[in-house]
Formats: C-alpha cells, sequence, structure tokens
C-alpha cells in the first residue's frame, strides 16, 4: 500500500467532495451547504488543502482556514479510518497555520463522534459544547508537546 500526502489541488475537489459526502458521522443535514466553489476557495485564497492517496486514489483530506486560523475540514474516506491519515493530514494544516503566526488554532465538530475523541487524544482543548458542536482550541505549546 503506497501512502502520499500532498496538498490538495483542484483536480481533487470531486474525490474531497465524494469523501465528505460518503461519511457516516458528522453528516451534513443539507449536503447543498457545502459547495464545490468553497473546496476551490479553500486551495489559496482562504486558505490551503492537503490530501492523503493510496495507490493513487485521495482517500483523505484536510482543510485549514487562513482567515481565521481554523480547520475547515477533516474527513477520511469509510474503510481507511484508523490509518492514521487524519493524524498526518492534521499536522499538515496544524504546522501551517502556525507557521502564518496563529497562536490559537480552533475547530468546531459534532459531540460524541469519533472526531470529538480524536482532537482530545492529538491534545486539543475541548471547549464549549451543544447538542449540535463542541469547540476545539490548540495552542502552539500544546501541539509542541503533543
Amino acid at each position: 500500500m503506497d501512502t502520499v500526502f500532498r496538498r490538495a489541488l483542484r483536480a481533487d475537489i470531486a474525490a474531497m467532495s465524494r469523501i465528505r459526502l460518503s461519511v457516516t458521522e458528522n453528516v451534513l443535514s443539507d449536503p447543498t451547504r457545502v459547495t464545490l466553489q468553497m473546496y476551490e476557495d479553500y486551495l489559496e485564497d482562504c486558505g490551503r488543502g492537503w490530501v492523503a492517496e493510496i495507490d493513487g486514489v485521495v482517500v483523505a483530506f484536510c482543510y485549514a482556514d487562513k482567515v481565521d486560523g481554523s480547520i475547515w475540514a477533516l474527513f477520511v474516506a469509510p474503510g481507511h479510518e484508523g490509518l492514521g491519515l487524519a493524524r498526518r493530514l492534521l499536522a499538515c494544516a496544524v504546522d501551517w497555520l502556525f507557521a502564518l503566526g496563529f497562536p490559537v488554532i480552533t475547530l468546531t465538530t459534532t459531540p460524541g463522534t469519533r472526531a470529538d475523541r480524536f482532537y482530545g487524544r492529538q491534545g486539543w482543548r475541548r471547549g464549549s459544547a451543544s447538542p449540535r458542536e463542541v469547540a476545539y482550541s490548540l495552542s502552539r505549546e500544546d501541539w509542541r508537546q503533543s
């Protein structure tokens, strides 16, 4: 199994969208909320994206928002969980945002999901929560210690 981690390209947008729509947790209540234009905007204008390929097929992706210093998306295709892909992609995004000068990086996810547990294991601090959303933050110091 040949795994490659690289910057996302415009040609990856269809695969990233398929992955986003295929997940069984953190499902979009309205799939039209995330448009193909949003994926394109986050390639450079609003942020940067990375993908993980296995044997030439995109199976996971992550986007960082350079406007507010947040993680916009991190998703792994069903059947490819547990391979360390999310951890490696998240590291690319976090390193990039800290290199841009953000002292703290934030994100939100759905409470009680694998993602909710994942971020805690990666050293993120769990913040405010509601039935629909939980906030996480990661300081540069916490990242260095993890």
